[in-house]
């Protein structure tokens, strides 16, 4: 039986490295293209050993790095923002949901998973929120269209609550005289620290690589664009001047901007904050999703 186990174990690590081996290997190939010289990735294609190192993609970026340093600022303050509103407003409702006797429990699970499936359209969706609820060119148009709150993290939240918080603590809270929303904060709420992290890795992802809203609602306000449209808007910017630069000393500086190089530089700066970040919710992440998504 031991052998057994030691042999399961050596099988079940090589299985593992090799996955990490492949999730590792695209961010790997992204970084070493983002430092090839624009001409050698152009005629030899994509390496994991760059022939000519260069990091003339980063160069052009860091030319406007007032303008990305602002933008980072605002994606960290509408990521936070955000999160706490999604975190707090799926809490409310998943406890909510999670009350066997609550009056309309039936209907609202229905209401909830109802938006899963079906939206109004992003034209209808973009009329109620810049012309009633006047979001656009605010940050609020960066924080409340589509992203605070999900049903999908409600469902997750509320299977939490309803199978991990053990019903005899909450109906002795009771007894003993407790509200609801001393319940929430004193016994739901810390033993679903696991959940919350996964809830709020979720919401702060969807926020950091967010460019939809300010896509659609920052129309005149440019200047509150956050680091994903900032990186797009600079990609457009390389695409359209090679394309359309009929200047004889123009092209010729627009034909050294490296356009592929940039395009990898522009993933690296996006994507390697949320690298940093997520070991620390892995744990934590990984557990809420096992046990949020056992029971229905």
């Amino acid at each position: 039986m031991a052998g057994n186990n030691r042999g399961f174990r050596i099988a079940a690590n090589i299985i593992m490295t090799l996955l990490t081996i492949a999730c590792l290997t695209p961010f790997i190939l992204l970084l070493v293209a983002s430092i090839t010289d624009e001409a050698v990735l152009t005629l030899n294609g994509y390496s994991f050993i760059p022939e000519k190192i260069n990091f003339a993609a980063y160069n052009y970026l860091f030319m406007s790095i007032n303008r990305i340093a602002k933008a980072y600022g605002i994606t960290i303050f509408v990521t936070f923002v955000g999160t706490t509103l999604n975190i707090s407003m799926t809490t409310a409702f998943a406890y909510l949901l999670s009350k066997r006797d609550l009056p309309g429990r039936s209907f609202l699970s229905f209401f909830i998973f109802f938006t899963m499936l079906f939206s109004g359209g992003m034209i209808p969706s973009y009329i109620i929120w810049s012309q009633y609820m006047h979001v656009a060119d605010s940050l609020l148009g960066l924080i409340l269209p589509n992203l605070a709150m999900s049903a999908y993290n409600i469902i997750l939240m509320r299977t939490y609550f309803t199978t991990n918080v053990p019903l005899e603590i909450m109906e002795a809270a009771e007894i003993d005289s407790c509200s609801e929303i001393g319940m929430l904060f004193r016994i739901a709420l810390p033993l679903s620290k696991p959940m919350l992290s996964t809830v709020a890795l979720f919401s702060a992802l969807a926020y950091w690589n967010d460019w939809i809203n300010g896509l659609y609602y920052l129309i005149r306000r440019n200047d509150l664009y956050s680091i994903q449209n900032v990186l797009n808007s600079m990609m457009n910017n390389v695409q359209f001047l090679k394309e359309n630069t009929m200047d004889a000393s123009a092209a010729k500086f627009t034909s050294q901007i490296p356009t592929q190089g940039v395009r990898m530089a522009i993933a690296v700066i996006s994507v390697v904050p949320i690298m940093i970040i997520y070991p620390f919710f892995q744990k934590a992440f990984i557990k809420g999703i096992v046990i949020g998504g056992v029971k229905g």
